[in-house]
């Protein structure tokens, strides 16, 4: 399960936690949840699944805090036009599953792009029908499959053209 990466992010976000939490559907800001680590659109179900692997309470209560509800009519829905891989080239070495992904995967989707900039942790900016970055979510942690899964799900695929 990617262990070491695990429990390192595990770590890093325990330590970021600071004041005790008490368990409520009180919502942060989402900077308040950007700087927890939790960016992007977690779904609530996903906190759930969380808890069962990781048993800091006070983790899962702030990712409680910051996702969103799951329903069929709303986030589960939503979809990009595309989207940009961004991620420091330097980094690469660190996160596999990432160069797992667009060594092996990438090409599946045309409207996918890799860019890389110096210092970014790996993430994904999510591309509106104009090409306007609409959401972003860091990806370091996350397994090929599940890089796979949240495209295939999200990004809508380019019209088929003549090739």
């Amino acid at each position: 399960m990617g262990g070491l990466n695990w429990v390192v992010a595990v770590v890093l976000l325990g330590s970021l936690l600071q004041s005790p939490i008490v368990w409520s559907k009180e919502e942060l800001s989402s900077r308040q949840c950007e700087d927890l680590g939790f960016t992007g659109l977690a779904l609530c179900s996903d906190c759930h699944a969380l808890a069962e692997y990781v048993k800091n309470q006070e983790l899962v209560s702030d990712c409680l805090k910051c996702c969103n509800e799951d329903s069929d009519d709303s986030m589960s829905k939503v979809t990009y036009s595309g989207a940009v891989l961004e991620v420091c080239m330097r980094k690469l070495v660190f996160y596999p599953e990432i160069v797992g992904f667009i060594e092996e995967d990438k090409d599946q989707f045309s409207s996918i792009k890799v860019q890389y900039s110096f210092n970014s942790p790996p993430k994904l900016i999510l591309l509106d029908d104009e090409g306007q970055h609409k959401e972003t979510i860091r990806i370091d942690n996350w397994k090929q499959e599940h890089i796979l899964q949240f495209l295939h799900e999200k990004v809508k695929p380019k019209s088929v053209s003549a090739s």
